[in-house]
């Protein structure tokens, strides 16, 4: 897509949210008309295996671009490995109010506080089922509804499991997002362990259930301490969780001080944050079981950035800011210099 610096331009004329819509829209009018596979060049992977999954290649799509699934099929032809979408919650909720998404030009980042605005897991689930697709792997990112209490918020996330779980190839654990108030707590202390053991339990109820076993990776954040780290690894070893993602946006504006619009509340995602994920990646490296895999998320802008993850002890990548920023290439580019390592 050579065209995409041009579409840029223009699309950055808009606020952020706007154009948020109506790239989708305009990508899923070039899949509907059969023009989609004539600008993109398929990258070329020898499939990976990861969470016992058979991925085209280990790029993916972080949650977030496709809330509700609107756009899978269209993601799809882009050339991604996987496509998360999400984040979820078990009934639709609007989010935040406007504005609530900020780019940070400069910088190459964005700000959301979005609020996991979505229209509920039904809708998505339905999305999900009738979405067709041809070698990318599906996982569906859920959290908690915003008025749901901390202390309930177990329970929307067995509700959301129990749902998506028919149509998931993994799914995803969002307890590490800035926007909804007190979530980041659920990474810690008992909240934490009592999380996981009802997900693990309900997990293999739903294994038995439907003859299938549909991996549970957790998201994290960035802004943990080491002792905070190695916590969160050692409850994610007892319960055999089967991925990390590592890391959702980060609340720290030290790398953006200066920049327009760093004010913003939210989280900032984008070329800022990539050496602060790409270090939580690698002391989770560093004391995860070697057969649990990192999915590794923040920063990444080109194939070295990539690379960079891997190299830190990820198994597989996710993009979304420098998707934004960079365009479809991106991917080519990513998963040729992936390519190119191996």
């Amino acid at each position: 897509m050579k065209i995409y610096p041009l579409l840029r331009n223009l699309m950055f004329r808009l606020d952020a949210e706007t154009a948020h819509h109506f790239g989708l829209n305009g990508l899923k009018w070039l899949e509907w008309s059969g023009l989609l596979p004539l600008l993109v060049k398929q990258p070329v992977f020898a499939p990976v295996e990861v969470m016992g999954l058979t991925f085209a290649n280990p790029l993916g799509l972080a949650a977030g671009l496709d809330k509700n699934g609107d756009y899978i099929e269209a993601l799809s032809q882009l050339g991604f490995g996987f496509i998360e979408v999400g984040t979820v919650t078990p009934r639709p909720q609007p989010g935040n109010t406007r504005p609530r998404l900020f780019r940070l030009t400069d910088a190459e980042a964005i700000i959301n506080r979005m609020g996991f605005n979505n229209k509920g897991v039904e809708y998505l689930s339905e999305q999900v089922q009738v979405a067709r697709t041809k070698n990318t792997i599906v996982g569906i990112n859920i959290g908690k509804n915003f008025d749901t209490p901390v202390a309930d918020a177990m329970s929307d996330y067995l509700f959301s499991l129990n749902r998506v779980y028919s149509y998931a190839d993994y799914v995803a654990i969002n307890i590490s997002s800035p926007n909804t108030p007190g979530l980041r707590n659920l990474q810690f202390g008992q909240a934490l362990d009592d999380l996981l053991s009802a997900l693990k339990s309900a997990q293999a109820a739903l294994a038995v259930q439907h003859d299938r076993y549909v991996p549970m990776a957790v998201k994290v954040a960035p802004d943990i301490s080491q002792e905070e780290l190695t916590q969160l690894a050692a409850a994610f070893t007892r319960y055999e969780i089967d991925a990390v993602i590592a890391t959702n946006t980060t609340l720290d504006r030290e790398q953006v001080a200066t920049v327009p619009l760093a004010e913003e509340k939210g989280g900032l995602s984008g070329r800022p944050l990539f050496a602060k994920s790409t270090e939580i990646v690698r002391q989770f490296r560093q004391v995860l079981p070697e057969k649990m895999p990192i999915i590794a998320a923040g920063g990444i802008s080109s194939g070295e950035d990539a690379a960079a993850k891997l190299a830190a002890g990820a198994a597989l990548v996710q993009i979304y800011s420098g998707l934004i920023y960079q365009g479809p290439n991106l991917i080519h580019d990513i998963v040729t210099t992936l390519k190119q390592r191996t």
